[in-house]
């Protein structure tokens, strides 16, 4: 009995001694759920991991930065983000890379990127033709083309062309490989490879052709001979063509093998003195901060990927671990001087260099913690171990400066470029306009990963010069019609410095810019969204469409036969028939959306055909079924070889 008692009392005792170890355990567990949200939500707040690039003009190209009302020329090489406006004047042609994503536009084209992040390309086209070559679809990509009538939402790998008229009544899609699905006027349409749809009238009405794509023309030529080209590209075999910038590596340097650091490219043709970061200019770009732009026609990847090395008194670039989708960076270089109360003997100045492979960049705008390790881990070989030590002593310690690490550059000859401070923010040219400051100065100055220098209007502007080409006055105001809702338009570079009370790049460093997520389906659009207009005129230019069904990935199948040499089949823009196009049967009527403002007109509910208008279009595909050219012949297979008679072998002698 005394044994029992003793046992009970034990069991007691030891119930409230694990009471504050379960309370304990659980507060932990809770911090550490609270934690993971958090990142959870930074995460959301990251900026993308890819933009677009111009790296090719001809003729007079025009550009305005996201918020901004100036127009300027366009500059070879500079970002460009979600709002950015383009436009391709008479007798001009633009080409524009997102990843292997390539865009071609023609003359008297204007566009604007309604949302450009990590799974989302959502394009305006308010007027003209573009030509893109989709390479890859992944099952959460998104790319949409908006006109003044349509949505071109592209399901598949494949070449597209998409026209709109001046008047931007008609809207032609053209489909060379792949398949997209069209929306408007309460519709969805499935447009295949070899079909060249024609779409007439607005969203209330909206009449529609179909036929054979027309022969090539100078544009398509054009495209397709830059689309073979990028085909040779040798520099695929040692960086992703998700790699914005690989392109045009293969005509302006080589590979070679380097030890230590594997397979390297080396730029030829370089001025006596070249080094990385030297020859351009920096931008400040929303939301990543300052951004450079590299002035030699190949200098985009180089600059926002991977890392640069110095071996025997050269400089080589070292592209890092192939992986599908590298993160990119605005500049991957660490600061020397520039912050408060510092200046150089020469002057106030603002100095960098390029990090070297196995360096940790700490990027100089909110993010996320695993945003950290990302752009690390896919752009140089380097351990999450290393990334971490380095972002707890810098980050989290928050410290301004990183003296207690050494960087290898930093102390190689011409390595670090030093420029004042009027320099730095007015986008002026580097080259001509470097500080010279004795390099013991240089190696005693501290290193940060911030730029302190705070953006002014010319930083958001650039290096373009004004010009007077730009879209007409209809086209700039001429809103479309949208699937997806895109994000509001940023605020002007002075609206945004105003909210920050003069610090914006300050505040860059301690608080999100804001979201930078795909853009939601089947909502309606967001008050003050205003593509291609004034900026600062409060007007929304996009229409909601009607909801569609999720777009799930389809493979790529058999494609069609090569139509770019088809016999011509009349004239681009027929007139179509006057008939009524509707949505399938099977999608349901939705009550119209609510009006939010004056310009956002919803479409009309969507409504079931007639057995008489389904039979119109069962005759329209069977017309065009009909008429298709028959496919070429397979080419016959050399007839094999027949076996050679075995010949025996000589006899030995003596056998």
């Amino acid at each position: 009995m005394k044994t029992r008692k003793l046992w009970a009392c034990m069991l007691v005792l030891a119930s409230f001694a694990f009471v504050p170890q379960v309370s304990t355990i659980a507060k932990a567990q809770d911090d550490v759920d609270s934690q993971n949200q958090d990142q959870d939500q930074d995460q959301n707040q990251d900026p993308p991991g890819r933009v677009a690039r111009l790296n090719f003009s001809q003729g007079s190209i025009s550009f305005r930065p996201a918020g901004e009302d100036d127009w300027v020329s366009g500059v070879p090489n500079r970002p460009m983000v979600t709002g950015d406006d383009l436009w391709a004047d008479e007798n001009s042609r633009a080409e524009v890379h997102i990843g292997s994503t390539a865009i071609r536009l023609g003359a008297k084209t204007g566009i604007t990127f309604l949302t450009l992040d990590d799974r989302t390309t959502q394009i305006r086209l308010a007027q003209g033709s573009i030509i893109l070559r989709v390479r890859h679809v992944d099952d959460e990509d998104n790319y949409e083309i908006d006109t003044p009538n349509i949505a071109l939402s592209i399901l598949q790998p494949g070449e597209y062309r998409v026209d709109v008229s001046e008047d931007g009544s008609q809207t032609i899609t053209d489909v060379w490989h792949g398949r997209g699905r069209v929306t408007g006027g309460g519709l969805t349409y499935n447009v295949v490879a070899g079909q060249s749809a024609t779409f007439t009238g607005n969203e209330q009405h909206l009449d529609y052709d179909l036929g054979q794509i027309p022969d090539r023309d100078d544009f398509e030529s054009w495209a397709f001979e830059r689309d073979d080209r990028e085909d040779r590209a040798d520099s695929a075999n040692y960086v992703s063509r998700e790699m914005t910038g690989y392109e045009d590596l293969d005509e302006n340097g080589d590979w070679s093998y380097v030890a230590g650091y594997g397979p390297c490219w080396r730029p030829r043709a370089v001025v006596v003195g070249w080094a990385p970061y030297h020859f351009g200019h920096w931008i400040y770009v929303g939301p990543w901060g300052w951004t450079w732009v590299e002035d030699e026609p190949w200098g985009f990847a180089p600059f926002h990927y991977g890392r640069w090395a110095s071996v025997n008194g050269g400089w080589f670039w070292v592209p890092g671990p192939l992986v599908v989708r590298p993160v990119w960076a605005p500049a991957l270089v660490a600061f020397v001087g520039g912050g408060p109360g510092f200046h150089f003997s020469a002057g106030v100045g603002v100095g960098w260099f390029p990090l070297a492979p196995g360096e940790v960049y700490l990027p100089g705008y909110h993010v996320s913690r695993a945003y950290v390790n990302n752009v690390n881990i896919t752009n140089t070989t380097v351990t999450v171990t290393k990334v971490t030590n380095v972002y707890n002593t810098v980050i989290l310690n928050k410290s301004t400066t990183v003296n207690n690490i050494t960087y290898v550059n930093q102390h190689v000859n011409n390595g670090v470029t030093v420029v004042s401070h009027d320099t730095f923010v007015n986008a002026r040219p580097v080259a001509g306009n470097v500080m010279r400051v004795d390099p013991k100065e240089i190696a005693s100055a501290p290193v940060s990963h911030i730029a302190h220098a705070e953006p002014i209007r010319t930083s958001v502007i650039g290096a373009g010069r004004p010009v007077s080409m730009r879209p007409p006055a209809a086209v700039i105001s001429r809103p479309v019609v949208a699937v997806r809702t895109p994000p509001p338009p940023p605020r002007s570079m002075e609206q945004r410095q105003v909210q920050a009370g003069g610090h914006l790049n300050e505040q860059a460093l301690v608080r999100p810019v804001g979201p930078a997520q795909p853009a939601p389906t089947n909502q309606r659009p967001q008050e003050g969204f205003k593509p291609f207009t004034q900026p600062n005129g409060g007007n929304n230019q996009v229409r909601p469409m009607q909801p569609t069904p999720p777009r799930t990935y389809e493979q790529q199948g058999t494609p069609q036969p090569e139509n770019r040499n088809a016999p011509p089949q009349g004239n681009r823009n027929p007139q179509p028939a006057n008939r009524e196009f509707r949505p399938p049967q099977q999608e349901q009527t939705r009550p119209p959306i609510q009006e939010t403002h004056p310009l956002v007109r919803p479409t009309p509910p969507v409504q079931q055909r007639s057995p008489q208008q389904e039979q119109q279009q069962e005759q329209k595909f069977n017309q065009w079924h009909q008429e298709r050219p028959a496919a070429p012949p397979p080419a016959p297979r050399p007839a094999p070889r027949p076996p050679e008679p075995k010949q025996e072998k000589p006899s030995k002698k003596g056998h």
